[in-house]
């Protein structure tokens, strides 16, 4: 990692920062509406930290391929895994809602830390267009979580009708902080005091299966080092109103990114399709 690292800071955020300035402008723009208090030097110091990270989650993606198994344990910490068995095995299924925060590709590494083998791990992924690339994500995520460990998100439905089916527990993650087409169904909520729109398949499946809802809380504790604390956002989601869950999600993510800001994925145009915010909204 050392060599990674050096890597990083020499050669990629120069790179991508200073050379072909990878969505600056909108990155810029982001940082802007979302912090509107701060002052220019401020938000600066923000992009500055947020560009050196990207660069370091790209190298610590490749170091992935290599990582041994105690290696990653040193690297990302789970903090309570006891009650996310818990909740596996009472509600068959347990939805991870994470954001593109941290290091959120090392967040796989959960199938290799249950205690009860039993339990399985799935990601939920958007295939990629250049298929290369696709693979290698995919080969990636199964040395972390094992094979047949990724469901494409056209399909998930059936593949969770077939795991559903099965009866064994699992928990399932979600990248669930996408940018929402307006044709697409989903719950609008107030983000970094803004209209945004997230999708709601996270809490759908779990009031269709009756699985417990979480949120990945992400910290980094050090470069290079992180800790995941997964909360417990609802264990009967039927009986919560729809929309509920998904603006939970929402307040979480946002607390989690306050903390810090530079871990965020702000490449994302998030707020594309948001509208201006009304009195009622505030």
């Amino acid at each position: 990692m050392s060599a990674l690292y050096a890597l990083s800071d020499g050669v990629l955020y120069p790179l991508m920062y200073h050379v072909v300035r990878y969505r600056r402008a909108l990155v810029r723009e982001n940082l802007r509406g979302a912090f509107p208090d701060k002052s220019e030097r401020e938000r600066r110091a923000i992009e500055k930290r947020f560009y050196h990270h990207f660069a370091d989650v790209i190298m610590e993606i490749v170091h992935g391929y290599r990582a041994t198994d105690e290696d990653m344990r040193e690297r990302m910490q789970f903090d309570n895994l006891k009650d996310v068995e818990q909740w596996a095995v009472q509600n068959q299924g347990v939805i991870f809602m994470l954001g593109h925060l941290g290091n959120w590709e090392w967040t796989a590494d959960v199938q290799k830390r249950f205690s009860n083998p039993a339990i399985r791990h799935y990601n939920v992924y958007r295939r990629l267009k250049n298929k290369s690339a696709d693979d290698a994500m995919i080969a990636l995520r199964e040395k972390r979580s094992g094979k047949d460990s990724n469901f494409e998100k056209n399909s998930l439905l059936r593949h969770l009708v077939r795991v559903h089916r099965l009866g064994t527990p699992f928990t399932l993650g979600l990248i669930s902080d996408q940018k929402v087409s307006p044709d697409k169904p989903s719950v609008e909520t107030v983000f970094f005091g803004r209209s945004t729109t997230f999708l709601d398949g996270g809490e759908n499946i779990a009031r269709k299966f009756g699985y417990a809802v979480t949120y990945v809380h992400i910290t980094q504790l050090s470069r290079g080092h992180y800790s995941a604390h997964v909360e417990l956002i609802a264990d009967n989601p039927a009986d919560i109103e729809p929309g509920v869950i998904t603006r939970e999600y929402a307040k979480r993510l946002e607390a989690n990114i306050m903390e810090q800001p530079e871990l965020w994925l702000w490449t994302h145009n998030r707020w594309k399709y948001s509208r201006p915010l009304t009195d009622a909204d505030k």
